[in-house]
């Protein structure tokens, strides 16, 4: 899987003759942005991860930034946030209220306000109106509910990453 993806991932020199990315080229040439290794790609998942629930189209920006700061693989990064989409992000939003409800140490006093009637010449007021409604809860489910999120992927990715290098070493092994 990862010879499929080497010849996708731009390398060096490529990044450095795009001419738009001259003023920045020197962060995004670290050979950790864009090599295919476990703790690249796992930390590049748990950006992704973490980023994913941030609202609006910030995702891929601040991805794209905690990718270069922290030195993770960078597609990886920016593609893990895609696991947020209008189908998935209310059950996420209400899963981090539940959270920080619990966290709150007022779990079961909470009753999340009922999703608005809403029809699209309405525009965005109701549903801005429902957020606002979620309050602390939710302001403090979100940050753990990302925290969880990324430390789940992170392992994930390493013990998945593991077992695959095991099963290749037993294969080899037999033969």
């Amino acid at each position: 899987m990862r010879k499929f993806f080497k010849h996708l991932l731009p390398n060096r020199e490529s990044i450095h003759q795009i001419r738009w990315l001259q003023p920045v080229h020197h962060w995004l040439v670290h050979p950790n942005l864009w090599h295919l290794h476990r703790r690249s790609v796992a930390g590049g998942v748990a950006v992704g991860l973490f980023c994913g629930l941030i609202p609006g189209p910030l995702q891929m920006l601040t991805a794209a930034l905690l990718a270069v700061l922290f030195r993770v693989n960078f597609p990886v990064a920016l593609f893990s946030t895609l696991y947020t989409n209008p189908f998935t992000i209310v059950p996420l939003y209400l899963l981090a209220y539940e959270i920080g409800a619990f966290a709150l140490g007022n779990g079961a006093a909470h009753n999340v306000p009922a999703f608005p009637d809403w029809q699209w010449h309405d525009g965005y007021a109701p549903i801005w109106n429902w957020l606002l409604q979620l309050g602390q809860p939710l302001l403090i489910g979100m940050p753990l509910l990302a925290l969880g999120l990324a430390l789940t992927g992170y392992v994930a990715v390493r013990l998945a990453w593991r077992a695959m290098v095991v099963w290749k070493w037993r294969r080899r092994q037999r033969r």
